[in-house]
């Protein structure tokens, strides 16, 4: 054969396609589905079920809009369109699209478009629309929800408007609200569902070495594993520090664990009311904000700290101290500012905090998914995405102070 023939075998989707990478019929409900849920293993070859899912609706409607929305813009570019399992690599010579690097968008003969984003920037979302979505690893996005919710507002062309989501899953309240959506078309596949295109060195060293841990039922057979074994905090034990609300405090604090560059593009703001009465601390709400300029989050933390009618703010200062304080005094100089510094790393601060819920001394007053996801993920190395805990931070900051700190109290009726 020559290399046209041999290019056309090679790109024969609809011969070499595992069946969880072709597109079910239907939804949970029996209906048609809106999302497309492909959950999977590494390896397990949900680039490209991604890829050819797009390729297809490009080929076949010349009026397609299509986002493509990876973790950041280099992954969106280096994996989803110019990664050995894009979508140029997917495609035969002779049909493949334009790749216009500079403008992040790909072009099809057909005159189907679709443009790249970053899951770090959700605003970039705020005007396109789309008639398909294609979101890689969700699971690690930093800003999942509000990039997702962006999305779901740009999906508006056409008669059917869908989109796909390959990721490695973990057990974000997004992933199983997803999974949960009568909408939702679910796959599955572990990374031995692909073996055929891994190196076998792979396989023998990487299943060897986690067959049977709890990370390995994450990253190879591609199960949402609800917490982690060595999490400081379990579901049952958060559950069984529920309450449905807090009687009146002797003092409250709203604790802030500032993003650690003064950007509107830096991470969240760890924002956390808790109060005291009595020996029990309660969690009081979690309002933890994300992609605000210095001057935003500051002014949220002044507003929950005027509606709970707190004590203070607790501040860590270890990031700019001078510039967190000049901020919140600059919004509100009447503010009370307790500023905390960190001289132990986020685990050792977390430890003793663990063991006052596990003593039964903290309570949760109403449910705070985002938080309680954290609290979950966060073992020895941190979370398992690597990012930041800014809520955990933030929660561990004020039961410490209202805990480990003397203060005298104050009566505050919530």
């Amino acid at each position: 054969m020559g290399r046209a023939e041999r290019d056309h075998v090679a790109k024969y989707w609809d011969g070499f396609a595992h069946p969880h990478q072709r597109p079910p019929a239907f939804a949970n409900n029996g209906k048609p589905w809106t999302t497309w849920l492909i959950l999977g293993g590494r390896g397990a070859g949900k680039t490209r079920a991604g890829a050819e899912w797009v390729r297809a609706i490009a080929q076949a409607d010349g009026a397609a809009r299509i986002a493509l929305i990876g973790e950041t813009a280099h992954d969106a570019r280096e994996v989803m369109v110019e990664g050995v399992s894009g979508l140029l690599a997917v495609h035969e010579d002779c049909a493949r699209p334009e790749w216009i690097s500079s403008r992040g968008r790909v072009e099809w003969p057909s005159g189907a478009v679709a443009q790249c984003f970053s899951a770090d920037d959700p605003d970039s979302l705020r005007g396109p629309q789309f008639s398909a979505a294609w979101c890689d690893e969700l699971a690690k996005w930093r800003h999942a929800e509000a990039t997702f919710d962006m999305l779901q507002f740009g999906l508006r062309l056409g008669v059917r408007p869908r989109q796909v989501i390959t990721t490695t899953p973990r057990p974000l309240s997004l992933i199983k609200r997803l999974i949960a959506d009568p909408a939702t078309a679910l796959s599955r596949a572990g990374t031995a569902a692909n073996a055929w295109h891994l190196a076998p060195a792979f396989l023998e060293t990487i299943v060897k070495r986690y067959q049977g841990t709890q990370l390995g039922r994450q990253e190879l057979l591609g199960e949402v594993v609800e917490e982690r074994a060595d999490a400081l905090w379990s579901r049952a034990l958060i559950e069984s520090c529920r309450v449905e609300a807090a009687p009146a405090c002797a003092r409250i604090v709203v604790a802030v664990d500032p993003p650690a560059s003064a950007t509107k593009d830096s991470a969240a703001c760890g924002l956390v009311a808790a109060g005291r009465a009595g020996d029990l601390v309660y969690v009081l709400a979690d309002e933890t904000v994300s992609g605000l300029s210095p001057a935003g989050w500051a002014r949220k933390a002044i507003a929950l700290w005027r509606r709970y009618q707190a004590d203070c703010l607790v501040v860590e200062v270890n990031q700019g101290g001078d510039m967190v304080r000049a901020v919140i005094r600059a919004e509100d100089a009447s503010v009370p500012v307790t500023p905390v510094r960190a001289y132990r790393g986020k685990y050792l601060r977390a430890e003793p905090v663990a063991a006052l819920y596990e003593q039964g001394r903290v309570k949760h007053a109403g449910t705070f998914e985002a938080l309680e996801d954290e609290m979950c993920d966060f073992g020895p190395d941190g979370l398992s995405a690597g990012r930041s805990p800014d809520r955990l931070d933030a929660m561990v900051w004020a039961v410490s102070a209202l805990t480990f700190a003397r203060a005298e109290p104050r009566i505050r009726a919530l």
